[in-house]
């Protein structure tokens, strides 16, 4: 169920248009119709409100100017694990030391990001 704060996917003729935060839902004097105020993400920023029932507010396709509409929610994907490299995996972890490097998986080259930033810095 779609609600207040979700992120949505708005399809116009079955092809993704633009993503917006749901930032109100009201409901319209029309029983069963709501006010459905938008944050198109886009630039400029833009707010716009449609009057929808609930079934199209939660993906079920309608018409808006003879044009097939349909809202979808955006759902994130879960975050990736990192798996460190075989040679790290069987060291004993050093008492105090932070591990700050991050993985690559194409290259296998260990970068440290605190030493990046200090050479972006220096110069």
């Amino acid at each position: 169920m779609t609600q207040e704060g979700d992120v949505v996917l708005v399809n116009m003729d079955n092809a993704p248009v633009f993503f917006a935060r749901i930032e109100s839902i009201t409901e319209d004097v029309k029983p069963e119709w709501f006010h459905v105020k938008l944050l198109v993400l886009k630039i400029p920023l833009l707010t716009i409100t449609w009057i929808l029932r609930e079934p199209y507010i939660n993906g079920t396709e309608f018409t808006m100017g003879g044009r097939p509409m349909r809202i979808e929610q955006v759902v994130a994907p879960e975050d990736e694990v990192e798996v460190p490299p075989a040679e790290e995996k069987d060291a004993p972890p050093v008492p105090g030391k932070k591990k700050t490097a991050v993985q690559t998986e194409t290259s296998g080259k260990v970068v440290s990001m605190f030493d990046r930033r200090r050479k972006d810095h220096s110069s």
